[in-house]
């Protein structure tokens, strides 16, 4: 018999006891007293326990009882959860079994998660028979996706409908099935591997951050309770058997309590209170706040919701939800929390039932909080690390003061970049006989972004699943079928083409025609899957010129903003991205090749400008990472983007080195764009040489914009 390895019990986490859990252990166990809460995500570095507590949580929760014959796991008690199983003889037998724990892995395919035809049945003795997928296995169970922020977008779709809908719903292969999927979502994520799509972000209830403790003794807890487990599992889930009970037990009681917990109508007007102050989008984190303080109290043993409860929920379901794109880092201002909270505990409703108006002091500060006050139109301590820096063009340091990172030149004049003279708009004129001293580093933001023109890779690719290249995969409109393993068939089985090459192949075996109905044997050879043109996510790499000729304020922060832009756009397209930043003597590679995009947004806000343009080594490091990703990663296909006014000068013979550079690029047959930041009346065309040595495309930095785009065209057509 199998060695059955115990899971890691819940309760032996440190701060998932039962006694004060921490916001971890809180949010799983407020999600398990009340399902309807919509889940939790948990984000976190490597290394928290965020797979370990979520596993763990099933073991707590109450048993279900089933129908033994049903696959679906419906409820018996539940008159609309119909079973396709079904129907069951009312009254018959049921069986309790543990709630199941589905894991859904990144890797799944859309057959697997939705379930599909029975091909067994189908191919041997024609009948028609769906096999159930990974959403009817977590019905009334928990769903659980680690690393969640890479799971495909078609995933993230079928996620996203199942969880708005609580059911599933298959057409395909000539039938149709519909089934309940209502589950508890669990997911877990380490936010430098990259975000999470908004649309499943807000789906999930709850939002935890969580991060390995720094002070020495919680650290030393966890290594010794590690090593007792992976010494004896058995022995050490013995040891917390009674803990774990207690706390199986006590949410059970929480969920019993449920129903008689009153939500009195001034603890609801403060709940919309919060959510209005914290400028939430919709209505969803108005009723998650509520269902979570309710739950929160029927733990706690109350059956009145106080502000205890308020407080406790909204710090676990707002966060997430004040993100306003997707370079702000998700927070809560907790100062504001208290202060619209206040000291006073909430009033009962009254006795005769009537509601109680709204307050009327116009919000948390009463009738005289006005716009120059703190509070979330105020610019005050709701403004998050992504909050005012980005919008109108300026920033704010302590002092309210504008660009107050940058340092100007007495009487307002911006120092000017090396080998630069005074122009219209602070734009550099050609290097001549007349030297200035070199520009201190300056470091500028860039203001809002906007929606920039579409960059592709040339040819058609085949990597995942994205939405920038054309590419042959899994997805998209079906253009033929093949053999497995050949270039593009890695659809789903084509089974009329499957069908049709075993009958070519038995019509070429006989002289006559296909033999009866039901007499087509199948071989391994005849099997054929679905080609499929699609769209594929791309490398993203940027080459960024920080040099002296570009410390121009205005010349800055045109291309830290069309950057911003595309980082934006490789966000929206699931790319992956990497930063190269060259300037004074050498390049440096910024940000390797990752998910996170707003990391790399957070190194480009910083990046200063100043110094020589080594252009060569920027292109010299460009060419050494394209080519490492290649051999990681052949499918993925990279798009560079050297971001540049076109100037060599830094180092000997600056020029032709970068010339020899730009055919190195241009040798490993990568797509690239040059983005052109010259500006100003008098220039010297330096960037759309550079394109046509790289073989690149030419687009210069106002052009970036796709409304600029289609401005230039309606011109050209008028």
């Amino acid at each position: 018999m199998p060695l059955v390895r115990s899971h890691y019990p819940f309760s032996a986490i440190v701060g998932c006891d039962a006694g004060e859990p921490d916001d971890l252990g809180l949010s799983l166990i407020l999600t398990g007293i009340s399902p309807q809460i919509g889940g939790v995500l948990v984000r976190g570095e490597k290394g928290t326990a965020k797979s370990t507590a979520a596993r763990a949580l099933a073991a707590l929760l109450p048993p279900v009882d089933v129908h033994p014959a049903d696959r679906f796991s419906t409820d018996p008690a539940d008159p609309d959860d119909a079973s396709p199983d079904g129907p069951f003889e009312p009254g018959g037998p049921l069986e309790s079994r543990p709630v199941r724990l589905v894991e859904l892995p990144v890797g799944a395919t859309e057959d697997r998660v939705l379930g599909s035809l029975h091909l067994e049945q189908a191919l041997s003795h024609g009948k028609v028979a769906y096999e159930p997928g990974l959403l009817a296995r977590a019905h009334r169970g928990i769903l659980y996706a680690d690393e969640v922020n890479l799971l495909p977008d078609h995933l993230v779709d079928l996620l996203l409908d199942a969880a708005a809908t609580g059911r599933v719903t298959v057409e395909r292969d000539g039938f149709s099935m519909e089934h309940a999927a209502r589950f508890l979502l669990i997911g877990t994520m380490n936010p430098e591997e990259g975000e999470l799509r908004p649309q499943l972000l807000d789906r999930f209830g709850l939002t935890v951050e969580v991060a390995a403790p720094r002070d020495p003794a919680p650290r030393a807890e966890v290594v010794r309770r590690r090593m007792a487990y992976d010494a004896d599992p058995a022995a050490f889930a013995a040891r917390h058997r009674p803990s774990e009970e207690a706390l199986a037990a006590r949410i059970a009681a929480a969920r019993s309590r449920l129903g008689e917990v009153r939500l009195p109508d001034a603890a609801l007007h403060k709940i919309a209170e919060i959510c209005a102050a914290f400028d939430v989008d919709g209505l969803r984190a108005d009723i998650v706040t509520a269902r979570t303080a309710v739950a929160h109290a029927a733990w706690a043993g109350r059956t009145t919701v106080t502000r205890d409860d308020i407080r406790r929920a909204a710090r676990l379901a707002l966060p997430h939800r004040r993100r306003r794109n997707p370079f702000d880092a998700p927070g809560l201002d907790e100062e504001l929390l208290d202060r619209i909270l206040g000291d006073d505990e909430l009033p009962p409703d009254p006795p005769d039932g009537t509601t109680p108006p709204p307050p009327a002091d116009g919000g948390p500060d009463g009738p005289d909080a006005g716009p120059g006050e703190d509070g979330p139109d105020g610019g005050g301590p709701t403004d998050g690390p992504g909050d005012g820096t980005r919008s109108g063009g300026s920033t704010h340091g302590p002092e309210g003061a504008a660009d107050s990172d940058s340092t100007p030149q007495p009487g307002g004049t911006p120092a000017l970049p090396d080998g630069a003279a005074p122009g219209a708009a602070g734009d550099e004129a050609p290097d001549g006989p007349r030297r200035t001293a070199p520009a201190a580093d300056t470091t500028v933001k860039a203001t809002a972004p906007y929606r920039p023109r579409l960059l592709t890779v040339r040819g058609t690719g085949e990597g995942a699943d994205g939405r920038r290249s054309r590419a042959l995969g899994a997805r998209g409109r079906r253009i033929g079928a093949d053999r497995p393993g050949h270039r593009g068939a890695r659809g789903s089985l084509h089974l009329v083409e499957t069908v049709r090459a075993a009958a070519a192949r038995a019509g070429a075996a006989r002289t006559g025609s296909v033999r009866a109905a039901g007499s087509l044997r199948l071989r391994p050879e005849d099997l054929r899957t679905s080609v499929r043109e699609g769209r594929e996510a791309n490398l993203i790499l940027f080459c960024v010129d920080a040099s002296g000729s570009m410390a121009a304020r205005k010349r800055m922060t045109q291309v830290k903003t069309a950057v911003l832009s595309l980082l934006l756009d490789a966000y929206r397209r699931r790319d992956k991205v990497g930063l190269i930043t060259f300037r004074g003597q050498d390049a440096e590679l910024a940000l390797p090749p990752t998910h996170s995009v707003d990391i790399a947004a957070a190194r480009l806000d910083g990046l200063p400008a100043g110094g020589r343009t080594p252009l060569a080594e920027g292109l010299l490091e460009a060419a050494r990472v394209v080519a490492r990703e290649r051999r990681r990663d052949p499918r993925l296909r990279p798009l560079l983007v050297v971001v540049t006014d076109g100037r060599a000068t830094g180092g000997k013979d600056a020029v032709a080195r970068s010339l020899a550079a730009a055919d190195q690029v241009a040798s490993l047959g990568v797509s690239t764009v040059v983005v052109d930041s010259e500006s100003g009346p008098l220039r010297l065309g330096l960037a759309a040489h550079l394109a046509a040595r790289l073989h690149a495309d030419h687009l210069p930095v106002r052009e970036v914009s796709a409304d600029a785009l289609s401005t230039a065209v309606r011109e050209r057509a008028a």
